[in-house]
């Protein structure tokens, strides 16, 4: 009989398919009090459905595997046997790890007990040795503080953390942060102490000048005040994207800032600047180790490399290596042999090219975003890339094969001011710290070890 068709739903204008009552809805466009029923509610509600469901399926405690057939037992057989290489063996136990890793939230203390978890986490990146992760916290009034976590306590119950409110600037919000390796006077008990430098600027006003700082490590220690260094450097640029620093000799102490439509590169000691002009903002920027060669990502879709020894030129004729996306680069991370450079851009394609014949080599599918700059977290010796989307899922790929390993959803409900900031390490806490990945999202730190 003609009631017992099924039809297919069709997407009518106007109008929303509620699946559990078989029937359609009318919708009201935009946001409001009258109507709940509006297109961006209803995506919300399937993808907090969703959310929920992937969070039970993990307080479960599964022993999910990446692939059929892949466990421990089975990989150490293939061992012996001779039918598994090292690398590939350690690869997929890797893998397996990565699967089989447990959330656990850490507790946060502080010296000063009146700013523990009163601030939302915005950033959080890992020094060289992963001993210390440099945070940035949103504040209710609209600026940004810094503060340090200590690893070496990860073993334990909890990690130790300093927060101390930003001193030198406040109202800005932080676009780019990393760590830098600069010899300073004023250091001691360290031939190369770390010390950081962060991109600042306010977002959407861009008559606004945007801040580069020079800050010490130390600053943030628990001794005298007054034996404390303070800012190593500051100075107004126009509004700032991204920042890298550079680790190779024939550039020492020296940074760069990927602005509005040009690249600045800066010596911190004796001020010299060099300016490349651009078609497009640098959104996304790292140096190569084994040359002094600045890879940039651009809005435009366009990632290109510098070759800081040479002196500024007009036009795009000291552009090295160009590559292209569809859509705005917002991460560049160059792989140790520096032969390979993985990029993302804001249609959440992630792809790996090959430097050498500027092709793409692998692509990394899974990956959600539309609008926002996100990091990519490359670790070859566990063989992992890590992502965080806009959705806010964390997702672990295999280097080898671009296989997705892991999803994870986020511990708090999606939203654009809580996509989680994530460190991923092979050594949490320094030389004798333990493989894993560290969480950070709105108030909260969580850590999922793989050891």
């Amino acid at each position: 009989s003609f009631s017992s068709l099924s039809f297919a739903t069709v997407e009518l204008p106007g109008f929303y398919y509620d699946s559990e009552k078989n029937r359609y809805f009318r919708l009201l466009p935009g946001h409001n009090n009258c109507n709940p029923l509006t297109k961006e509610s209803i995506q919300y509600k399937a993808m907090e459905s969703k959310r929920l469901r992937l969070l039970e399926e993990e307080e479960k405690q599964k022993k999910r595997t990446a692939r059929p057939g892949l466990n421990s037992s089975m990989l150490l057989h293939k061992r012996q046997l001779g039918l598994l290489s090292s690398t590939s063996y350690c690869r997929l136990v890797h893998e397996l790890k990565v699967n089989c890793m447990q959330r656990r939230k850490i507790e946060i203390h502080s010296p000063d007990s009146s700013i523990t978890g009163t601030n939302n986490f915005k950033i959080i990146v890992a020094d060289v040795a992963c001993e210390r992760i440099f945070t940035v916290n949103d504040v209710e009034h609209g600026g940004c503080k810094y503060g340090i976590i200590s690893l070496s306590s990860l073993g334990q119950e909890s990690l130790t953390v300093e927060m101390y409110d930003n001193l030198y600037f406040t109202n800005r919000k932080v676009n780019s942060v990393c760590w830098a390796s600069l010899t300073h006077p004023d250091s001691h008990r360290s031939v190369f102490p770390l010390t950081l430098w962060s991109t600042l600027c306010l977002m959407g006003i861009a008559e606004t000048p945007g801040c580069a700082s020079l800050l010490p490590a130390s600053l943030f220690s628990n001794s005298n005040p007054g034996d404390q260094p303070g800012m190593l450097c500051s100075f107004k640029i126009s509004t700032a994207w991204s920042c890298a620093w550079c680790l190779n000799p024939q550039a020492d102490n020296s940074f760069s800032t990927g602005l509005t439509r040009r690249v600045l590169v800066t010596n911190v000691v004796t001020g010299h600047r060099q300016t490349f002009g651009t078609n497009s903002d640098v959104l996304a920027q790292q140096f190569a180790t084994q040359s002094p060669v600045l890879y940039n990502g651009c809005r435009s879709g366009e990632i290109f490399s510098i070759d800081v020894r040479q002196r500024s030129r007009k036009g795009q004729g000291w552009k090295a290596a160009r590559l292209f996306h569809d859509s705005a680069v917002t991460s560049v991370r160059l792989l140790q042999a520096e032969h390979y450079l993985m990029a993302a851009d804001m249609a959440g394609e992630i792809k790996l090219w090959d430097l050498r014949t500027t092709r793409c080599v692998k692509q990394y599918e899974g990956h959600h975003n539309e609008y926002a700059v996100l990091p990519l977290h490359v670790n070859e010796e566990e063989g992992l890339l890590t992502a965080v989307g806009q959705d806010c899922y964390t997702r672990l790929w295999s280097l080898h094969d671009a296989h997705l390993l892991r999803t994870i959803p986020s511990p708090h409900p999606a939203a654009k001011d809580t996509i989680p900031s994530v460190v991923v390490s092979s050594r949490l806490g320094g030389s004798r710290g333990v493989p894993g990945l560290l969480m950070a999202v709105k108030q909260d730190l969580y850590h999922f070890s793989y050891n």
